[in-house]
């Protein structure tokens, strides 16, 4: 290599080194995409290998599956639907699990994901009878004991939020019940940004009161008009950059795009938000 040639390709090297720089001190570089695939609900039954093909062929390289009973995940063992996903250069890292399966069934759950290669089990959703002081302490014991199972399988438990969690329950809101409830050594926090916002909160500052505690999100966008709806990803009223820019803070370790309402339909929405993000992070 000539002397002229060296020296432009290091100054381009460190260049590179820079702006790489620059993004891990912002919590953001090197994370990868992910889709949670509630996303697709309406679709994915009719192909699922071509649905997931489509997804890889636009960047997405995480993904979190909703669905799972008794071993099976969208028609196929769970390790079949993973071995093809990781077919396709991609993986799965966690997955939403009801709570009648961490009630019965849990440890058959727990190996399939540990065969599956998970990294994070999820409970996804209170049913609206256990939103009460007793039915919140129940939910708390009963996913601190599936966690300890999951632990001795390398796999972290995590809960996600809706709205909901953020009423009172007495003098305290459930989330805050959750958050003080939940053993912090073995069960994350899945942070749907959306839903936050929705309940009249800011979540840079929820993330703030709680460093390191939320390692998963949930990407979606509040319609400008419609709050109740969501928009495709950069499309509402969420100032994504400013969240993204606390990521290390908050702990995120992955994140994935969900919306449960489209401007269009669920595909477009899926692209049009990855597009949106691959801008930003």
């Amino acid at each position: 290599m000539k002397r002229r040639e060296f020296l432009a390709s290091t100054a381009m090297a460190v260049a590179s080194a820079s702006v790489l720089s620059e993004a891990w001190a912002q919590g953001k570089g090197g994370k990868p995409i992910g889709l949670q695939l509630y996303t697709l609900r309406q679709v994915i039954g009719k192909d699922v290998k071509g649905t997931i093909k489509q997804l890889t062929d636009w960047g997405y390289k995480e993904f979190e599956t909703y669905g799972y009973s008794n071993g099976m995940l969208f028609g196929m063992t769970s390790k079949e639907f993973n071995d093809y996903v990781k077919s396709l250069g991609a993986r799965v890292v966690s997955g939403h699990y009801g709570i009648d399966v961490i009630r019965g069934g849990w440890e058959k759950a727990v190996a399939d994901a540990k065969a599956a290669g998970q990294d994070y089990m999820c409970v996804p959703f209170i049913a609206e009878g256990d939103r009460t002081a007793d039915g919140y302490k129940r939910i708390i014991d009963d996913t601190n004991k599936a966690a300890e199972v999951a632990k001795k399988s390398g796999i972290r438990m995590g809960y996600h939020n809706h709205a909901f969690e953020f009423e009172k329950v007495g003098d305290k809101t459930g989330y805050e019940m959750l958050l003080a409830g939940l053993d912090a050594k073995l069960v994350s926090m899945e942070l749907d940004i959306y839903w936050v916002v929705r309940a009249g909160l800011d979540p840079i500052k929820l993330m703030n009161q709680h460093p390191g505690r939320f390692e998963q999100w949930h990407v979606k966008d509040m319609d400008k008009a419609k709050p109740e709806n969501n928009a495709d990803v950069g499309t509402g009223t969420i100032d994504w950059k400013a969240i993204f820019a606390q990521a290390k803070k908050s702990g995120m370790k992955h994140y994935y795009i969900e919306q449960e309402t489209y401007p269009v339909d669920p595909m477009t929405s899926a692209k049009k938000s990855i597009d949106y993000l691959k801008t930003i992070v």
